[in-house]
């Protein structure tokens, strides 16, 4: 039986069955984009590797839980983000996270800078971002590559709402400023 042609609801249809040729499939389709998903994260191979398979065993396990099977992508994603996450957590056993009170910033301090960066390169960009703190790293991955809003990333980085918003604000201000001191773009923040 060719697994290949199939759509993902009738693969994962088999999965439920057992089928281990149909979650070698699934694996297939997916182990690329969550692995890459992983290590942004982890910033480790081997570790990124892990993560990503036991969260494949992991959503192998649960698939009777999930409601839409449409929906697998990003529900397989969201367990390779925690999973990762919680791989980790325990590598550094504390985040460095800063929690200073919201109302310590400014209204303007919130507000997005409308300066004009169009000229930096994106390896640039991905560059600064990787010089960040982990916490920073992390939240600016998980909201703008991974596409988490403020609760989600609250909720995966055992943080307030309100500190998911600020440390993010706090991220983009402190890429703002990597990148006009490395590369003369903009004016100094």
């Amino acid at each position: 039986m060719a697994l290949t042609g199939l759509h993902i609801e009738a693969l994962l249809e088999h999965c439920l069955n057992g089928n281990h040729l149909a979650q070698m499939e699934v694996y297939k389709r997916y182990y690329k984009a969550m692995y890459t998903t992983s290590l942004r994260i982890l910033k480790d191979s081997a570790e990124a590797e892990d993560a990503m398979q036991e969260a494949f065993l992991t959503a192998f396990s649960k698939l009777h839980t999930l409601q839409n099977k449409s929906d697998f992508g990003t529900w397989l994603k969201r367990i390779v983000v925690n999973q990762s996450i919680s791989v980790y957590r325990k590598r550094v056993q504390h985040l460095d996270i800063d929690e200073k009170p919201v109302y310590a910033l400014s209204q303007e301090a919130l507000e997005d800078n409308q300066e004009d960066y169009s000229a930096i390169k994106a390896q640039q960009v991905v560059d600064a971002i990787e010089s960040m703190k982990d916490n920073y790293r992390n939240i600016l991955n998980l909201h703008y590559i991974e596409g988490y809003d403020h609760e989600e990333i609250a909720e995966i980085m055992r943080l307030s709402y309100a500190n998911s918003r600020t440390m993010l604000s706090r991220a983009k201000t402190h890429l703002k400023q990597l990148l006009s001191n490395n590369n003369g773009y903009g004016k100094r923040i």
